[in-house]
C-alpha cells in the first residue's frame, strides 16, 4: 500500500505518496519531474541513476524510496542552472566533456561527492570515484580534465 514519504530533495521538503519499496529514482522522475537522473542498467553497474544521499553517491535506480524518508537527496538539477551553472557543470561543458551526455549527469553527482571530502584529488583519485560510472562514449580523458579544472576552480583557481 502506497505511503506518504516526507524527504528533502534539492533543499526543499516534499511529500510524495509510494509504495517503500518504489525505487527511488522512479519517485524523483515520475512524481518530482526531475528528468536528470538517468536510468541506465537498473542493476547498479552504470552510475547514470547516482544522486547524493546525505553528501554520498548513491544509486537510485535500487535504492528503495522508503528508506531515504528523512534525508537529503541531490540530483543534478539540485547542483546549478543553465543559467547558472555549477562550477563543476561549467568545468564539464568548458572541456566538452561529453558526447552523448547520458552518463554525465551520475558523472557529476560523484564528482561532487569526491570533491566535497577532497579538493585536490590526484588522477588516481578521481578515477576511483568514478570507477561506479560507466561513459560508453570515450570521452574519459576530457572528463578527468573536467574534474582537475572544477577541483581547482573550487578551490578559488581558474582550474587546471
Amino acid at each position: 500500500m502506497a505511503q506518504d514519504i516526507a524527504l528533502t530533495v534539492n533543499g526543499r521538503s516534499v511529500r510524495v505518496t509510494a509504495l517503500e519499496t518504489a525505487p527511488l529514482l522512479d519517485v524523483l522522475r515520475n512524481q518530482l519531474d526531475l528528468k536528470g537522473t538517468r536510468y541506465g542498467c537498473g542493476l547498479e553497474q552504470c552510475g547514470s541513476c547516482m544522486v547524493l544521499l546525505d553528501g554520498e553517491p548513491i544509486y537510485a535506480c535500487s535504492r528503495e524510496v522508503g528508506t531515504v524518508a528523512g534525508r537529503s537527496v541531490t540530483t543534478i538539477e539540485g547542483l546549478g542552472s543553465a543559467a547558472q551553472p555549477h562550477p563543476l557543470q561549467q568545468a564539464f561543458l568548458d572541456e566538452q566533456a561529453g558526447q552523448c551526455g547520458y552518463c554525465l549527469s551520475g558523472i557529476v553527482i560523484s564528482t561532487k561527492a569526491l570533491l566535497d571530502r577532497n579538493p585536490s584529488p590526484t588522477r588516481a583519485d578521481i578515477a576511483a570515484a568514478l570507477d561506479k560510472n560507466l561513459c560508453r562514449c570515450g570521452a574519459h580523458p576530457r572528463i578527468l580534465r573536467a574534474v582537475e579544472k572544477a577541483a581547482g576552480m573550487l578551490r578559488g583557481g581558474k582550474g587546471a
